[in-house]
């Protein structure tokens, strides 16, 4: 049997998950997690052999979900759930060594075949998210602009991001105009909305 633990915000679309790998002779679905920060605690309480992450989650996002699991819980292999909008996704994705990265309006049938094939230790990665990665690019944001527009995204004002993030305000101001001009934003929103679609935030 395939141990399985689903991680989704949304209740209906998670016990329709848990409902479709239950037709499945040969998985179990071990936990149902609706938060990202409660994935790693319960993983390490019921030891999936799979973990399905949604990627935009409360508390944590997947991505980093899946990163705690590769560092604490190496066996445990992790397949994403994601939207085709946002393919920059892709590329954080193999760096915190997800094994599975699926569209969420794919068949249900790449779910399971791509559960299975995770499992048995290969990588399952959508051709179109491929595609659409190579396409995007990588970001050109530095990890420190990355995490001042972040801050931003989350309707801070710059002393309050100077202030979380120990800066001048100054320097968020420089932060920000460096990364605006870098991904092409006409202004701080734009900005955002670029790097969100693109998946760098």
């Amino acid at each position: 049997m395939i141990r399985v633990l689903i991680a989704e915000d949304m209740h209906m679309i998670r016990s329709a998950l848990v409902a479709l790998l239950s037709l499945e002779d040969d998985m179990e679905v071990v936990a149902e997690i609706e938060r990202g920060d409660e994935v790693l605690d319960a993983a390490l309480r019921v030891r999936p052999d799979v973990a399905v992450l949604d990627i935009d989650m409360p508390g944590l996002d997947g991505l980093s979900a899946a990163e705690q699991l590769s560092a604490r819980l190496p066996d445990c292999r992790t397949l994403v759930l994601t939207g085709l909008s946002q393919p920059g996704n892709l590329l954080r994705a193999l760096k915190v060594h997800v094994k599975g990265f699926i569209v969420k309006d794919a068949p249900a049938q790449t779910l399971t075949d791509g559960i299975r094939r995770i499992a048995a230790g290969e990588r399952v990665i959508d051709p179109e998210l491929v595609a659409a990665a190579l396409e995007t690019g990588s970001s050109p944001l530095t990890a420190r602009e990355t995490e001042v527009l972040r801050a931003a995204a989350s309707g801070n004002r710059v002393a309050q991001i100077a202030t979380q993030l120990s800066l001048s305000q100054a320097t968020v101001r420089n932060y920000l105009s460096n990364a605006i001009s870098k991904v092409g934003g006409r202004n701080r929103i734009d900005a955002i909305r670029i790097s969100r679609d693109a998946g760098w935030l």
